[in-house]
């Protein structure tokens, strides 16, 4: 069994993926004390993934969605080994579009019957007055497409027309695109991490989010608490709001489509009632930190090499009877989130 690791030099990219050089080194170990050959690699290039191709991987596992080219496009790596008939891990591109793009999961999970908060896309100067606009404040401005709370502060909360344009236009020349607008939700914040296991069934770990108290006295999760790693993570230990989180967030998965992991986030309003925030599906994987590990550390004790165990099942799974046995962690295919 050769397995291979693909990412490329992503400092700059605002997109979401499994994170730095050493989440990537953390995940090569775990799947090394799994027992499996393993090598990473930083593609740049077209070329660096052609050398990929020619050395038939039994699986590669996608830490990036794909690689920026200079004047030639991004690179999608599920198109581009599926292409190549090289079994990957994560989902296609098509599902991918709905992690990029929040907008597009919104719409598409509101037309299936699952909840997420009331928006509307703005550009500056499109809405004149307070009146115009299709939502009553307070509301909530963000990327339609940056990860790891980019782009998103304080100033993120606005309750008047001048701060919603101030905003708009700050968000607008950084990212050159229509910017969400969402109404604001006052409750409580959940991230939930679901893997599908090799025979289909979900394992789920919900947990609750308590972003660092801001001078304003918000609690948002921006930019900088992820990056000082000031928030905390928590089990949620109300069985009713546990079941409501998780139901939400299975409901999500499986309305995208999402193939083999990913992680769902949610938050409430001030009367407990559940909306879908946002996908991600290349979930940051540094150990010790990242949402999508530490979840399973927290409701389930799960072990970081369990969790890296875990997450190839699926992949694994569509690799031939090569796999060595006793390999599909979790093989009891129970759903371990307690509802």
């Amino acid at each position: 069994m050769h397995i291979e690791i693909i990412t490329t030099s992503n400092e700059v990219l605002k997109e979401s993926g499994f994170g730095t050089m050493e989440a990537c080194n953390s995940v090569l170990d775990a799947i090394q004390k799994n027992g499996y050959n393993v090598r990473l690699n930083v593609c740049n290039t077209r070329d660096d993934l052609d050398d990929v191709v020619r050395r038939r991987p039994e699986l590669v596992v996608l830490a990036v969605k794909y690689i920026p080219v200079n004047n030639g496009g991004d690179i999608w790596l599920s198109d581009y080994f599926a292409q190549h008939g090289i079994n990957f891990t994560g989902s296609s591109r098509e599902v991918l579009k709905f992690d990029s793009n929040k907008v597009l999961a919104k719409t598409h999970l509101a037309n299936k019957g699952v909840k997420t908060a009331n928006y509307f896309m703005a550009i500056p100067g499109e809405y004149k007055t307070e009146s115009e606009l299709p939502i009553t404040f307070p509301l909530f401005l963000k990327p339609l497409d940056a990860a790891n709370g980019n782009g998103i502060d304080d100033l993120s909360f606005v309750n008047n027309f001048t701060d919603y344009e101030n905003k708009l236009v700050s968000l607008y020349e950084i990212f050159n695109q229509p910017i969400l607008v969402e109404e604001y939700l006052d409750g409580r914040e959940f991230t939930v991490a679901v893997i599908k296991t090799h025979n289909g069934k979900l394992i789920v770990s919900a947990v609750e989010i308590i972003p660092p108290t801001s001078t304003n006295g918000l609690r948002i999760l921006g930019a900088q608490a992820k990056k000082d790693d000031t928030e905390k993570l928590l089990k949620i230990d109300d069985n009713d709001v546990r079941f409501r989180v998780t139901t939400l967030a299975i409901d999500a998965f499986n309305a995208l489509g999402v193939r083999d992991f990913g992680r769902i986030d949610i938050k409430a309003n001030k009367s407990g009632e559940c909306f879908f925030l946002e996908a991600n599906l290349v979930p940051g994987l540094t150990c010790g930190s990242s949402y999508f590990p530490e979840a399973f550390d927290i409701s389930h004790e799960f072990f970081y090499e369990k969790v890296i165990a875990l997450l190839l099942a699926g992949g694994l799974a569509r690799v031939s009877s090569t796999v060595p046995p006793n390999k599909y962690p979790g093989s009891n295919g129970k759903l371990l989130a307690a509802l």
